[in-house]
């Protein structure tokens, strides 16, 4: 029996050595931390403030499906209620994914934006820009989402760089016509095409 007591008081002995330690240790990082993180919990206080004042939304996301199937996600920096419109929210920084049913993905982003709950469209204000997964690229001044149908509209002149080439037009409209003819976009007004071949 007197080995196992003596390795048992050498542990006894070793643990009111180490634990303090240990404890001490544990107590310095807390307060080390607390400290550092004070600065950061009075900024986050504040900005929770000002979003309860402004009834903001801080990186809102809307998703949803379209009629045909495809998947629409709406995302933002910031969205609040607009005060004449209850049904409609402000939007800073819009993004809008959509994922066809066929494979083809279109990225939209805005400055600034408006999305309708009730109409289920949103409306990308100023400067608009698309992507699409099969090679194009488009620049114009404000678009307009239909969430319901998936049909996005320009609401203006834009310039758009494609596998093929370039063109110019007053307008133009994304939608999905039929399961065999898939997603199109259909250019008016003043179109004019640069064409430099396929691109490989």
């Amino acid at each position: 029996m007197e080995p196992n007591d003596n390795l048992y008081s050498q542990f006894v002995g070793w643990a009111k050595i180490i634990l303090p330690l240990c404890a001490i240790a544990l107590l310095s990082t807390l307060f080390l931390f607390a400290r550092s993180a004070n600065d950061t919990d009075e900024v986050a206080m504040a900005e929770v403030e000002q979003i309860a004042r402004e009834q903001r939304l801080a990186a809102p996301e809307f998703s949803g499906l379209t009629d045909d199937g495809s998947t629409v996600v709406v995302s933002a920096k910031s969205a609040q209620p607009d005060q004449n419109n209850p049904d409609t929210v402000m939007i800073s920084d819009i993004g809008m994914r959509l994922n066809t049913t066929e494979g083809i993905q279109i990225d939209v982003t805005a400055v600034s934006g408006e999305l309708d709950g009730r109409a289920r469209v949103a409306q990308f204000l100023g400067l608009a820009r698309i992507e699409t997964s099969n090679g194009y690229q488009l620049e114009t001044n404000g678009l307009i989402a239909d969430l319901g149908s998936g049909v996005v509209t320009s609401d203006g002149l834009l310039e758009v760089r494609a596998p093929f080439g370039e063109i110019t037009a007053g307008n133009v409209r994304f939608e999905v016509t039929s399961e065999e003819v898939g997603q199109q976009m259909v250019f008016t007004n003043g179109v004019r095409l640069l064409y430099t071949g396929q691109r490989p």
